[in-house]
C-alpha cells in the first residue's frame, strides 16, 4: 500500500501525533511518499529517526498507484493538497494539527481510528464539486479550478470595480462592488460565509454568487444551480483586478473575459463517520451555545 502525506510545518505540540501517523504506517509495511518542503521542515529529530520515504514536489510526482494522500494542517493546507491531487481520483484524508476544520476534519484524538480504516480500506469518501475557471490566456495553467471558490476584487484600496455577470449568456446583473465571490458549496462556509452569503449543504449542486461591500444594499447573495455557465466582464477606473482560485492568484487586466462553469471531475474527501457536516457546523459556529453561561 502506498500513502502519500502533505503538509506545512506545524507547532511543536503536534510532533508526537505526527510520529503516531508516520509509526502506523511504517509498521504496517506503508509505502510512504512525502512533499519534499513539507519533510525539510520537520524537525531533525524527526528527520532523523524516519528516513526511509519518497518524494514529491508536483502534481506529476504523485504516484499513479498512491491509494490516499493525507493532507495535515487545517482547511489552507488540504486546499493546497487539491493542486496535487488534481483529477486523480485520488481521496484525501485531512487530519488537522491545529483547531477543527471542515475538511480537515480529523482531530488529534481521531488520528488512530482514521488511520486503521484507511489501512483496512473501510472508509468512506464523499465527492466535492469544483469551478473550473476557463480564460482564454489559461490564467492558472492546469491548476484552473477551485475547490471553494473563485473571487474577483480590487487589486488595490482604490474605487470599487464593475462586474456584469451572465447566466448561460442571459444577463444577471451589474455588481457595483469591492469584488464577488461565486463559491461551491463547500467553499459556502469560507470567504463567501464571512461576507454574509448563505451555509450550503456539501451535496447541494450549486454556485453561490456573493459580492464583496455591494454599492447597492438591495444586491443580496443568489444560489444558481451549478449546470449554468457564469460570465464575467469586468470594468473600473483601474486597469487590472485580482482573479484568486481558492488561495492562488492573478493579477488580470479588465479587457479578459472570464467563464465559470463546473469541473468535471470531483475531489474525494475522506469521511470520519462520527462525525457530520451539521456537528461541525455546531462545534465550529457554536450553535446551540448560551453565551451568558
Amino acid at each position: 500500500m502506498k500513502i502519500a502525506i502533505y503538509g506545512k510545518k506545524f507547532n511543536a505540540d503536534f510532533d508526537p501525533f505526527f510520529e503516531e501517523i508516520i509509526g502506523s504506517l511504517a509498521i504496517n509495511n506503508v509505502e510512504i511518499s512525502i512533499y519534499k518542503s513539507f519533510y525539510e521542515s520537520l524537525p531533525e529529530k524527526i528527520r532523523k529517526k524516519y528516513q526511509n520515504f519518497q518524494f514529491f514536489t508536483n502534481a506529476l510526482d504523485l504516484q499513479k498507484d498512491v491509494e490516499v494522500l493525507i493532507s495535515i494542517g487545517g482547511d489552507g493546507t488540504f486546499l493546497d493538497s487539491v493542486t496535487f491531487v488534481q483529477n486523480s481520483g485520488i481521496p484525501i484524508a485531512g487530519i488537522n494539527s491545529g483547531r477543527l476544520g471542515f475538511l480537515a476534519n480529523i482531530s488529534r484524538t481521531e488520528i488512530q481510528s482514521a488511520i486503521h480504516k484507511i489501512l483496512t480500506k473501510s472508509y468512506s469518501f464523499e465527492e466535492r464539486e469544483l469551478i473550473h475557471l476557463v480564460s482564454p490566456q489559461n490564467l492558472f495553467d492546469d491548476c484552473n479550478y477551485a475547490l471553494n471558490e473563485v473571487t474577483i476584487s480590487k487589486k488595490d484600496s482604490s474605487s470599487m470595480i464593475t462586474i456584469n455577470v451572465y447566466l448561460n449568456g442571459q444577463f444577471l446583473n451589474t455588481y457595483w462592488a469591492d469584488g464577488l465571490i461565486i463559491a461551491t458549496p463547500t467553499g459556502s462556509t469560507a470567504y463567501s460565509l464571512s461576507v454574509g452569503g448563505p451555509i450550503v449543504v456539501p451535496e447541494a449542486k450549486n454556485f453561490i454568487i456573493t459580492p464583496i461591500a455591494p454599492h447597492n444594499l438591495t444586491v443580496r447573495p443568489m444560489v444558481v444551480p451549478n449546470t449554468h455557465e457564469l460570465t464575467l466582464k469586468i470594468s473600473g477606473r483601474d486597469e487590472n483586478y485580482l482573479v484568486s482560485l481558492d488561495r492562488r492568484y492573478q493579477v488580470v487586466p479588465t479587457e479578459i473575459e472570464l467563464k465559470l462553469k463546473r469541473a468535471r471531475f470531483k475531489i474525494k474527501v475522506v469521511k470520519h463517520d462520527e462525525r457530520t457536516f451539521f456537528s461541525t457546523l455546531r462545534e465550529k459556529l457554536m450553535w446551540g451555545l448560551d453565551s451568558r453561561n
